[in-house]
C-alpha cells in the first residue's frame, strides 16, 4: 500500500511541475520588404494564466502576446510570468530578408551604441538627480475633451467630497457638454482635489485663454498615496536625461559668449551692417560676398527641424520650452562667431582662386602652431570623416528621404514614385552643385530669402488673427519655463527640450558652417565671425520661435499622438486653409536648398581627405547625387539615424579645437575692433561718394 501511495505521490508532483513549466511557441513573421514592421506573436503553454509580458521593445504592453514595429535583424527578448508567479524568459528575432532590411538591422545597433555616447547622461551616472520621471498628482480631464473640441463643459455636480480618497474607475463628477451629461471618472487612486467648482465652467473653446492655457481641460487633481513613476507600455521607467551632447554644445556656447564678452549681443548691429555688404570689398580673397555665405550657412541649418522639430519640442516640453529654446539659440551665436572667425583665418585659397577651409584646416593648422601638431591631424581627419557621412546622410538621404513622404502626402499623385522624384530632385541638385559654391550662393542666396520670407509671412498672419490670444501665450510660455508641471519633466526637462532643439537646428559648435563662411571674400577673418552669428538668431531666435508660436497661439501644443510636420501643418490650416500646400512646398524648398549647402561641406571634407583635384571633386559630386535617389526612393531606417547622428558627432573634434584656439580669436577680435574704431576697414559707401565727388 506505501509503495503504491509514493508511487501516486510521485506522479502528482511530476504531473505539477509539468503542468507549472512554462513555455513559449513563437510565430515570427516578415510581412513584407518594408522595415520596421516585423511581428512576435506568443503562445503561451502551462503555468497559471493569466500571463505578463515583459518585452524589451518598449512599445508594447505588458498583457500583450504580440509584439509589433519590430526591426528586422534584432534581437529582441521577453519575459513571460504567469499568476503563480513562475517565468520563462526567450530571444526572438525576425528574420531580415530584402537588402534595406538587412541595412536598417546592422545600422540599428550602431545607432544605438551612438545614441549611448551622444545622450549618456553624466548627471545621473554620478548620482546628482534621478532621471526617473515620477509623478505626485493625476489630473482629471473633462470627459470627451480634445484640443480640436468645440464647445463648453461645465461642472455640474460633484459626487465625491473634496479631499476624499477615491479608487480608479470612481464615478467622481456629472459634467455638461454642450448641454449633455456625462459623468467623469477617477483616472487613478489617491485623495481628490477641486479644480472646478460646481457650476463652474472647466473649459470654453471659445475662451483664447483656456484654448492657449496648457492643461485647462482639467476638473480635478488626485494626489497619490506615494509618488508614481511614469512608465512605458512595457513597464520600463520614463526617464528624462540631460543629454551629454546637449550639455558639449550648450556649455561651450555659454563659454564662448564669455570669453568673447558677450559678442552675440554687443556686435549685432555690425553684423548686419557686413550682411547688408556696408563693407565688402570685391577685391579681397574669396568666392562668394558675405551675405551670400550666411545665405549658404542659413540654408544648411534652416530646413525640417525648424517646422517638425519644434512641433516635438513644444508637445514634449510644453510652451515653456520656446524660451529655452531662445536662450540656446542667443547663445549659439557666439559659438559661430568663434568658428567662421577660424574658418576663415586658417583657409588655403589655390592658384584657380578656389577655398579650402573648415574645420579641417583651423582644426590641423591652427592646433599646430600651438605645437599641438598630432592631435591637429587626428582631429581633422575624425571630423572630415564624419562630416563625409553627415553630408550623405543628414544632410542628403534623410533631407530627400522626408521631403517626398511631406509633399506625397498633400500630393497624392506622388505616392509610390519615390525613384522618379529622387532622379528629379538629383538632377535639380547637380545642375546647383556642379557650379561649385558660387553657383550654390548665387541659388541659395535666392532662395532662402524667398522661403523664410513665406514661411515667416504665413507665421505671422496665424499669430495676427489670433492676436488677442498674445497675452496668455505669453503666460504660458513664462510659467511653462519656470513652473512646468511633473508631467513635463519639470524644469529641468523642460530646459534640455529647449536646448536640445536649438542646439539640433542650429548647429553651432558642430563646425559645419565654418565651411561656407570660409569662401567668404575678406581680408578680416573676424568680420566673417560677425556674419555667422546671425545664423543662429535666424534660425532659432526666428524661425523656431515663431513655429513654436504658431502652435501655441492655435492651442496645438496641447494635442497628442500628432507627427511633428503634420501638427505644424494643421496649427496653420487652422487659419489658411490653404496654407498646408505652400508649407509642404516650403519644406521641399529647405530640403533642396539645405542639400546643396551640405554637398559642398561635405566635398571640403572629401577633398581634405582624398585630394584637391576637379577630378576628386566630381566623383563626390557624383556619389552624392546617387545618394538623393537612394534617400527619395527607399526607406532606410536606423541607417538615416545614424548619418543624422554623425552630424552631432562632428561638434566633439570641433569644439576641442574651439576651445584651445579661444584666446586667439579673442585677440583677432580686439585688433579687429580697433580697426574699425580707427575707420581702416573698407567702407564701401564712403568709396562711392569719394567717386561721385570727383
Amino acid at each position: 500500500m506505501r509503495k503504491y501511495l509514493l508511487s501516486f505521490l510521485f506522479s502528482v508532483s511530476v504531473f505539477t511541475l509539468y503542468a507549472q513549466e512554462l513555455k513559449l511557441n513563437a510565430e515570427i513573421e516578415n510581412p513584407s520588404k518594408i522595415i520596421n514592421n516585423g511581428f512576435i506573436e506568443l503562445n503561451v503553454e502551462g503555468g497559471t494564466p493569466p500571463y505578463t509580458y515583459k518585452w524589451s521593445n518598449q512599445s508594447t504592453p505588458l498583457d500583450s502576446p504580440i509584439s509589433e514595429g519590430l526591426v528586422e535583424g534584432v534581437p529582441y527578448s521577453v519575459t513571460v510570468t504567469d499568476a503563480a508567479g513562475n517565468e520563462v524568459s526567450e530571444e526572438f528575432t525576425v528574420p531580415a530578408k530584402a537588402i534595406t532590411e538587412h541595412f536598417n538591422g546592422t545600422f540599428s545597433p550602431i545607432v544605438a551604441g551612438m545614441g549611448n555616447v551622444l545622450f549618456w547622461d553624466p548627471f545621473s551616472a554620478i548620482g546628482v538627480y534621478d532621471p526617473v520621471v515620477y509623478a505626485d498628482v493625476k489630473r482629471v480631464p473633462a470627459p470627451e475633451w480634445s484640443a480640436t473640441v468645440e464647445g463648453q463643459f461645465i461642472l455640474k455636480e460633484w459626487l465625491k467630497s473634496e479631499g476624499e480618497h477615491v479608487e480608479e474607475g470612481d464615478a467622481i463628477a456629472i459634467v455638461s457638454k454642450n448641454g449633455e451629461d456625462i459623468t467623469a471618472y477617477a483616472n487613478a487612486a489617491g485623495n481628490l482635489k477641486y479644480l472646478v467648482e460646481e457650476g463652474g465652467m472647466i473649459y470654453n473653446s471659445e475662451n483664447k485663454q483656456h484654448v492657449i492655457e496648457q492643461g485647462a481641460q482639467y476638473l480635478a487633481s488626485i494626489q497619490y498615496d506615494e509618488p508614481v513613476a511614469l512608465l512605458h507600455p512595457n513597464g520600463d521607467p520614463q526617464t528624462k536625461n540631460i543629454p551629454f551632447i546637449v550639455i558639449w554644445l550648450v556649455f561651450g556656447a555659454l563659454f564662448f559668449t564669455l570669453r568673447m564678452g558677450f559678442i552675440n549681443i554687443r556686435g549685432f548691429k555690425h553684423a548686419l551692417q557686413l550682411a547688408k555688404g556696408k563693407y565688402d570689398d570685391p577685391n579681397a580673397p574669396g568666392q562668394v560676398t558675405h551675405f551670400q555665405a550666411l545665405a549658404t550657412a542659413v540654408s544648411g541649418t534652416v530646413g525640417l527641424g525648424n517646422i517638425a522639430g519644434v512641433a516635438v519640442a513644444v508637445s514634449l516640453g510644453g510652451a515653456g520650452a520656446t524660451m529655452w529654446m531662445i536662450v540656446a539659440g542667443l547663445l549659439g551665436m557666439s559659438s559661430k562667431f568663434v568658428e567662421c572667425t577660424l574658418g576663415v583665418k586658417y583657409r588655403f585659397i589655390n592658384s584657380e582662386g578656389r577655398v579650402f577651409g573648415g574645420p579641417m584646416n583651423y582644426l590641423r593648422y591652427g592646433l599646430e602652431r600651438r605645437g599641438q601638431k598630432g592631435l591637429g591631424k587626428l582631429l581633422a581627419v575624425f571630423f572630415a570623416i564624419l562630416a563625409i557621412g553627415a553630408s550623405f546622410g543628414g544632410g542628403n538621404m534623410f533631407q530627400a528621404n522626408q521631403s517626398f513622404v511631406i509633399l506625397a502626402g498633400e500630393f497624392p499623385l506622388l505616392e509610390g514614385n519615390g525613384f522618379i522624384f529622387g532622379v528629379i530632385v538629383a538632377i535639380l541638385v547637380g545642375v546647383v552643385i556642379i557650379g561649385g559654391i558660387s553657383s550654390i550662393a548665387k541659388v541659395t542666396g535666392k532662395i532662402v530669402p524667398i522661403m523664410a520670407a513665406v514661411y515667416i509671412l504665413g507665421a505671422l498672419v496665424v499669430i495676427g488673427v489670433n492676436i488677442e490670444n498674445l497675452g496668455p501665450a505669453l503666460t504660458a510660455i513664462w510659467d511653462g519655463a519656470f513652473s512646468p508641471s511633473a508631467l513635463k519633466g519639470g524644469i529641468i526637462g523642460v530646459l534640455i527640450v529647449g536646448f536640445q532643439r536649438a542646439a539640433f537646428s542650429n548647429e553651432a559648435g558642430v563646425g559645419s558652417a565654418a565651411i561656407a563662411h570660409s569662401a567668404a571674400k575678406t581680408n578680416h577673418p573676424p568680420s566673417e565671425g560677425f556674419v555667422a552669428l546671425l545664423e543662429p538668431f535666424i534660425d532659432t531666435v526666428v524661425v523656431c520661435t515663431l513655429t513654436a508660436l504658431v502652435l501655441i497661439f492655435t492651442g496645438m501644443h496641447e494635442v497628442e499622438g500628432v507627427g511633428g510636420v503634420e501638427l505644424t501643418s494643421s496649427a496653420f490650416g487652422s487659419v489658411i486653409s490653404w496654407f498646408p500646400y505652400v508649407l509642404a512646398t516650403a519644406v521641399f524648398l529647405f530640403a533642396f536648398s539645405t542639400m546643396i549647402s551640405w554637398s559642398y561641406y561635405g566635398m571640403r571634407a572629401w577633398t581634405y581627405l582624398f585630394g584637391k583635384s576637379t577630378k576628386i571633386e566630381l566623383a563626390y559630386k557624383a556619389l552624392f547625387l546617387v545618394f538623393v535617389v537612394v534617400g527619395a526612393s527607399v526607406s532606410l531606417g536606423a541607417v538615416l539615424d545614424f548619418s543624422d547622428m554623425m552630424i552631432l558627432a562632428m561638434s566633439f573634434p570641433n569644439i576641442i579645437g574651439l576651445y584651445m584656439m579661444s584666446g586667439e580669436v579673442r585677440n583677432d577680435l580686439r585688433e579687429y575692433s580697433r580697426k574699425l574704431k580707427a575707420g581702416e576697414l573698407f567702407h564701401k559707401p564712403e568709396k562711392e561718394k569719394v567717386k561721385k565727388a570727383s
